[in-house]
């Protein structure tokens, strides 16, 4: 079977033509921008941040408003159309696109606006997580968002959401407040613990299936300043294990990612280094920071350190480290787990497979998630697995479409050598488009209630371009 990643050019892409008069109607109805595929600007709204997906819709429309959001919607519901949703734009398993239906673009929707007095902030759906942390610094305030600036606030919170500040404060799904969402018939709704209650727990890890979130309400934490930065390391099993123990054991002020990859060629790093596998910690200190120095002391004693950054810096600058290792356009590929603990034949798997990691932009990241998310029921969102460790990704990432196979497969073989050590499912961020038969597994024991929810919500299954819950019809 051709994998989606692998699948041939859309050129061989079936062309859908619109009705004419219905494309009129809904170009009536919004004040954002349509484009087809003959408008001059086509070829380049219709990339996306993973260039693996070369998709061709019949129709994109960037929507002004709430208002065009609902034409949308409904539009594509009455003609039968897939409907791609785009939020922040960084989808790897291509989601913000399709063949032959219309793709909602809300990058242009970024508004954003702080309560200081409440610790809240309230941000439109084409927001990044860059934008997010700019806005709520400047008070002082921050919420969990992810390691990548870029990343987009609605695929990563309606995925569960994690990142350095997720041992403290729990994960982005945790920390939402309310949502704003359209509803597959072309209602408007606002979700909250008391309001709409079923969909507002299904938003909280369950993904895009559900409807198109408009704006999300967040509860902030008091954080300025953090200590922190990056420490490179040997590839050793010694290291991840002693990761492991000593991220157990630390405060929850402390967040830390560990991974392997290839060493760019950073400054503070020797050259000696540079391009080849290294152990990487990024450590994020947001306590007092003049406790910094000493809370990252035991991550520096993890093993020989090759070469390390590690300094008082503002919030959001921990989560640009990787901004221009990965721009758009790169071709991407990733397979992740969740693991409850990683045994020694699991970081024997690692080292082995990470020594052949093949790109400088390629890595694997085990990012923890204990802490304040081990507080949070179980059975209080969507996000299933709470009592897992680490949330593992083997995230494949290059240039050149020749190297697709290659790639590909080093990202599937060091999977398939972790999965006897990891659980059945994973994190739904971290999945590829070739992975659709793992969403029950992804979702555990709350599969069941999500599909009640989605029969209720969307049981046409409209909102079906994305780690797909089926309903029950």
């Amino acid at each position: 079977m051709t994998h989606p990643e692998l699948a041939t050019a859309p050129a061989a892409a079936p062309r859908v033509r619109l009705s004419e008069s219905a494309v009129q109607r809904l170009r009536a109805a919004v004040r954002g921008e349509l484009i087809e595929p003959e408008h001059a600007a086509y070829e380049e709204a219709r990339q996306v941040y993973n260039a693996m997906h070369d998709r061709r819709p019949a129709l994109i429309v960037h929507a002004a408003g709430v208002a065009d959001i609902l034409a949308v919607v409904r539009f594509a519901a009455e003609q039968g159309l897939a409907l791609a949703v785009r939020g922040g734009g960084h989808s790897v398993p291509g989601f913000g696109t399709c063949d032959g239906g219309v793709v909602l673009d809300l990058r242009r929707l970024r508004g954003i606006r702080v309560d200081p007095a409440r610790r809240r902030v309230r941000a439109e759906g084409g927001c990044t997580w860059g934008e997010l942390d700019h806005a709520t610094n400047a008070f002082g305030l921050a919420t969990t968002g992810g390691v990548v600036s870029t990343t987009g606030i609605a695929g990563l919170t309606l995925g569960g959401g994690m990142g350095y500040l997720s041992r403290r404060c729990g994960l982005s799904c945790d920390n939402l407040v309310s949502a704003d969402v359209v509803t597959a018939d072309g209602r408007f709704v606002t979700c909250s613990e008391t309001r709409e209650e079923d969909l507002f727990w299904a938003l909280r890890g369950g993904g895009g299936n559900f409807g198109v979130v408009t704006s999300f309400e967040y509860r902030l934490h008091q954080v300025g300043d953090i200590y922190g930065g990056a420490i490179f390391f040997p590839v050793e099993g010694d290291i991840l294990r002693s990761f492991q123990d000593r991220i157990a054991g630390a405060p929850r002020k402390l967040g830390a990612v560990f991974a392997f990859t290839k060493a760019a060629p950073l400054p503070f790093l020797p050259a000696e280094w540079h391009g080849k596998p290294v152990c990487a910690v990024i450590a994020c200190w947001s306590g007092a920071i003049e406790r910094g120095e000493k809370a990252v002391a035991p991550l520096r004693r993890l093993g020989p350190v090759a070469g390390a950054f590690i300094d008082r810096m503002p919030y959001p600058q921990i989560n640009t480290l990787f901004d221009e290792l990965l721009p758009a356009g790169l071709r991407q590929y990733w397979k992740g787990n969740f693991v409850r603990r990683l045994t020694d034949e699991a970081i024997a798997a690692h080292v082995d497979h990470a020594a052949r990691t093949p790109t400088i932009e390629s890595g694997t990241f085990l990012v923890p998630i204990d802490g304040a998310c081990h507080a949070v029921a179980p059975e209080a969102t969507a996000f299933a697995t709470r009592d897992a460790r680490f949330s593992t990704v083997i995230a494949g990432a290059w240039p050149d479409r020749a190297d697709d196979e290659a790639n590909v497969r080093w990202v599937r073989e060091y999977w398939a050598a972790l999965r006897p050590h990891s659980e059945e499912g994973g994190y739904v961020n971290f999945m590829s488009a070739d992975d659709q038969d793992r969403v029950e597994s992804n979702y555990g024991g709350h599969y069941q209630r999500l599909v009640a929810i989605k029969s209720r919500y969307d049981p046409a299954n409209l909102f079906r371009v994305n780690h797909n819950i089926r309903p029950l019809a």
